[in-house]
């Protein structure tokens, strides 16, 4: 129950008592309707748009896993084993790797069946390992600038990884587990509260993105892009192009959520999702020409053309594809 659910049955329980008081206390059962009236008064709820996909990325640059229905936790996004960017490829001093410097990572695949994790790359054999091995190491991993830890996930997936990326140097897959200390998105970007945790994401546990501004997009490309190329966990359509940066907060289902920044977009943008090839001008070059920042916000964002929007978690829930998307007026 959130603050505000306190306060309103404090209110209609004062003025269920107040009614049984002498007529002298009615100046104080005016005062308190008028305080459930304008203060307490119910949330306003807009209908903006429509779920049309669900995308869990268990590895941090791996390919997507489309859902039908998600548990939508503060720390992301989970679907039975599966936990958004819980896994995460490292190199041997513990430094994260991702699509940025080695692009081919998005063409592995990394899903559950049976209490095991499945591993799949371009002409690669399937790789099949538990999903939890408590007598493995625990490994300290750095993630941008901050200290985070893994489960080391064994040799045998780390041959794989080596082998499968073919970069002349060792490669290993850590996993999250819920027992570790995990990151602050605060201690990177002060626009999210001190109380928020995340495991492997760039810096917050839910984006959202809608068909329409992808589209947008599109008609200023020559080659179309899809919505793969942005990684989002969220996907509304009937909406308009970036309808999405106005909605401060949202309801999905019993799901609320809050808008804590729009999404800078950097070189990953570049990497094809089909191909593993990284281009380092297309969509990037195109969404600076007209989604960059207000001068006011460019010690937030720098020269990062903006796409999507973060979120947290306000109430935590479940959400399908096909849930109506409410804008929260307060």
């Amino acid at each position: 129950m959130n603050l505000v659910d306190v306060l309103r049955n404090a209110f209609t329980f004062i003025y269920k008592k107040a009614q049984l008081w002498a007529v002298g206390g009615g100046i104080t059962v005016v005062a308190l309707g008028l305080g459930y009236k304008f203060l307490l008064r119910p949330n306003k709820l807009n209908r903006v748009g429509v779920v049309s996909q669900l995308l869990i990325h268990p590895l941090k640059s791996g390919r997507a896993v489309s859902v039908a229905l998600a548990e939508c936790q503060p720390i992301g996004l989970k679907y039975g084993e599966l936990r958004d960017r819980h896994w995460l490829v490292i190199t041997e001093d513990g430094h994260m790797v991702t699509g940025r410097q080695e692009p081919r990572l998005v063409l592995v695949s990394l899903t559950s069946k049976g209490g095991q994790m499945c591993l799949n790359g371009p002409d690669m054999e399937q790789l099949r390992f538990p999903v939890l091995q408590p007598d493995n190491p625990i490994i300290n991993c750095r993630v941008f600038s901050s200290d985070i830890q893994g489960r080391d996930c064994g040799d045998e997936v780390s041959n794989w990884l080596t082998s499968y990326l073919a970069a002349g140097k060792t490669f290993r897959l850590v996993h999250f587990e819920p027992h570790m200390k995990p990151r602050r998105p605060a201690e990177t970007e002060s626009l999210y509260p001190q109380r928020e945790k995340i495991a492997y994401p760039d810096c917050g546990p839910i984006m959202l993105l809608s068909e329409a501004s992808v589209k947008d997009l599109n008609s200023r490309l020559e080659n179309d892009v899809t919505v793969a190329r942005f990684r989002p966990n969220i996907i509304v359509s009937s909406c308009e192009a970036f309808d999405e940066d106005s909605w401060e907060d949202i309801q999905i289902g019993d799901v609320r959520m809050h808008r804590v920044m729009a999404c800078g977009r950097c070189i990953f943008t570049t990497v094809d999702p089909e191909t593993g090839v990284i281009s380092r001008k297309q969509p990037l070059e195109t969404l600076k020409n007209y989604r960059l920042c207000d001068e006011a916000e460019k010690h937030i964002y720098k020269t990062s053309p903006l796409f999507g929007q973060m979120y947290t978690v306000s109430k935590t829930g479940f959400l399908q594809v096909g849930d109506v998307v409410y804008k929260i007026s307060h």
